[in-house]
């Protein structure tokens, strides 16, 4: 179908792009969606790769496409979440974009990541201080992982698949993590967003992710949640799931089938919609509690700007 929007996916820190292959092999193959991978400089070997260069190469791959009037969904893992949300500036319908463009990005699906704030680099949230999985090397301008990649990234993909993917992982830039919070841009707020989350992820554990999704929704992020039973990487893992998860959510964002026959589509089997149930008090403790607490959070941090702006331009 022609009118099928274009997936851009954005890796995270320490991958390349072909982490995606197996579930960009489906979404073409099986379901006609045109998929672009983009490899990002801050894991392409040069310790100078910026975050600015990571939103460049983004912004190319979307503007190259909406230039064409073909519209586009951003497709974001963990570190890349920032990178993508960051690279949705002026390309949203409600953000204004040139009339000459007629393609937009039409929604953002974020997997295992979090929603950017502006001015913030990606560690200034972590007060500059790395967590136990990684340590700074100042000597060579990278991030060096210090714990077994599989156990922090695919516990749950088989053993030899596993092992291949550990091989394929490659440098991080530090300067991409620590720099360039200027240029992070709150894209979550400008389109609609669907959040894979990810319960057995010992890289950014699932109570942070709600804590964040929470926090987004509080700042004005329109946000549909999906958890899965995964590491880290559930396009590695569950492929087949991580694909039903993103047809969903292209169906949502354009308001009409993939399919050419159009089916019913529901949640697929495993994945879990996260909600708050009067009759079911775990979830009060398991998506309540981080849920509330992270819209507290967002509320602080709109209250904590709308001071700086009023007292601030006071001077």
């Amino acid at each position: 179908m022609s009118n099928l929007p274009t997936l851009v996916l954005v890796h995270g820190a320490w991958h390349r792009a072909s982490c995606f292959n197996p579930i960009t092999s489906l979404l073409q193959e099986k379901h006609g969606l045109k998929c672009i991978l983009v490899s990002l400089p801050s894991t392409s070997g040069s310790p100078e790769a910026t975050f600015k260069d990571d939103i460049d190469v983004v912004q190319e791959a979307i503007a190259s496409e909406t230039s064409a009037g073909r519209d586009v969904v951003v497709i974001a893992h963990s570190y890349g979440g920032m990178v993508g949300s960051s690279a949705i500036k002026g390309f949203a319908k409600k953000t204004g974009s040139a009339p000459d463009v007629a393609g937009h990005v039409i929604g953002l699906i974020l997997i295992a990541s979090g929603c950017n704030l502006p001015g913030l680099s990606f560690m200034d949230p972590f007060f500059g201080h790395p967590p136990p999985s990684w340590r700074v090397n100042k000597e060579t301008g990278y991030a060096e992982l210090v714990v077994s990649p599989r156990e922090l990234f695919y516990h749950d993909v088989p053993a030899d698949e596993a092992e291949y993917w550990v091989s394929q992982l490659t440098t991080q830039s530090l300067k991409a993590l620590f720099e360039g919070g200027e240029h992070s841009y709150a894209g979550w707020k400008d389109v609609p967003v669907w959040y894979i989350g990810t319960i057995e992820d010992r890289g950014l554990p699932v109570v942070a992710q709600r804590l964040g999704i929470g926090m987004a929704r509080a700042m004005g992020g329109v946000i549909e949640h999906r958890e899965m039973q995964t590491s880290h990487s559930p396009f590695l893992s569950q492929p087949k799931e991580t694909v039903g998860i993103i047809l969903e959510a292209v169906e949502a964002f354009t308001g009409r089938p993939v399919e050419a026959t159009p089916t019913s589509r529901s949640p697929p089997k495993g994945v879990t919609v996260p909600a708050v149930r009067l009759w079911q008090p775990l979830t009060w403790y398991r998506f309540g509690l981080p849920l509330s607490f992270g819209r507290l959070m967002g509320g602080a941090f709109l209250f904590f700007g709308w001071c700086r702006k009023v007292f601030g331009g006071s001077k």
